[in-house]
């Protein structure tokens, strides 16, 4: 085992993780021999945490983080037992992510941030390192909080423009591990004419030295062809609640984004904004945007599927630049 002990120092879950739901202990092992630091959960799961130690005794260097435990329905005393627990088993494995979720869902009658700074003051009560928690963060007031009172923001549904504003509001010290959606999706005609136009211009190859040179440079070229119209439809399905939601809505308008643009179903505009689609290598530069931007990591959010998740990142491991 790697396990480290609890440090200070800004958490270090390598450049790009996982972001999903009902991960699988073999899933897990998949997602770290592809290179991947970190498996992120989110649905806000309950206090008791049970399906981490699983994930973390399945591997030997992966880090399990929630995205995120909620505040409203998961009391601070027994997620700092479950974290105490966690901790004991895999000692620095594990970074404890919290937010507020979705405040419209719950008949709360207390400002958001003032909910959050007193779950946050409970968690030192009960000895959870500042440095061990994130806290789901979009605008200035959280992004600040989630900097002085933790180790930093995991904000959800960004563009690398949100990811450089947060920089700097957080400070350089701060971690930053801005979420970004992905769609891989085959386009079975492109990939025919692909085909197609490829067998023409084999006739044209005459000689064996051409030939060889063709198929070597034909090879590099197959990449996971990505349709946009299908790639938007996944993405407005996975942001069809987030625009009912204020805190979203006003983020994105933040950016810039427009009454138009957030209306449902959500423009191109803010789709191609939040959901990164095309080859893997465009798909990769989108991600790597957010580094550039300031971030430290970034949970990568499959959204063709839990069965499809482990292929899909493994498509993107290469362009990534990870070493599995």
């Amino acid at each position: 085992m790697t396990d480290t002990p609890l440090t200070d120092t800004k958490p270090d879950l390598g450049a790009f993780g996982s972001f999903g739901r009902g991960v699988t202990p073999e899933q897990a092992t998949q997602i770290e021999a592809l290179g991947y630091g970190a498996v992120w959960v989110g649905g806000s799961p309950p206090a008791e945490l049970d399906w981490v130690e699983p994930l973390l005794a399945a591997t030997t260097t992966l880090k399990v983080a929630t995205g995120i435990v909620n505040i409203w329905t998961a009391a601070a005393g027994p997620v700092a037992e479950s974290f105490h627990r966690i901790e004991a088993a895999h000692p620095g494995r594990f970074l404890l992510g919290i937010g507020v979720g979705h405040p419209e869902a719950h008949q709360q009658y207390r400002k958001p941030i003032d909910a959050l700074t007193e779950y946050l003051d409970k968690l030192d009560e009960y000895g959870v390192p500042r440095a061990r928690r994130v806290v789901a963060a979009l605008g200035p007031k959280v992004l600040r909080l989630s900097a002085s009172r933790a180790a930093g923001a995991h904000p959800y549904l960004t563009t690398p423009e949100h990811t450089a504003r947060a920089r700097d509001l957080i400070g350089p010290e701060a971690f930053l591990a801005p979420e970004h959606k992905v769609v891989l999706t085959s386009d079975e005609r492109s990939r025919e004419e692909h085909v197609t136009d490829e067998r023409s211009r084999e006739e044209h190859v005459t000689d064996e030295r051409s030939r060889e040179e063709h198929v070597t440079d034909e090879r590099s070229r197959e990449e996971h062809v990505t349709n946009a119209d299908e790639a938007r439809e996944v993405g407005r399905k996975a942001l069809d609640i987030y625009l009912n939601l204020a805190n979203y809505l006003n983020n994105w308008k933040r950016l810039g984004f427009s009454d138009q643009d957030v209306a449902k179903p959500g423009s191109d505009r803010l789709v191609d904004a939040v959901v990164a689609y095309g080859t893997t290598d465009q798909i990769a530069a989108r991600l790597r945007e957010h580094l550039d931007a300031g971030a430290d990591h970034v949970p990568v959010q499959v959204l063709t599927g839990p069965d499809k998740l482990v292929p899909a990142l493994a498509e993107l491991a290469g362009p990534l630049g990870l070493n599995g």
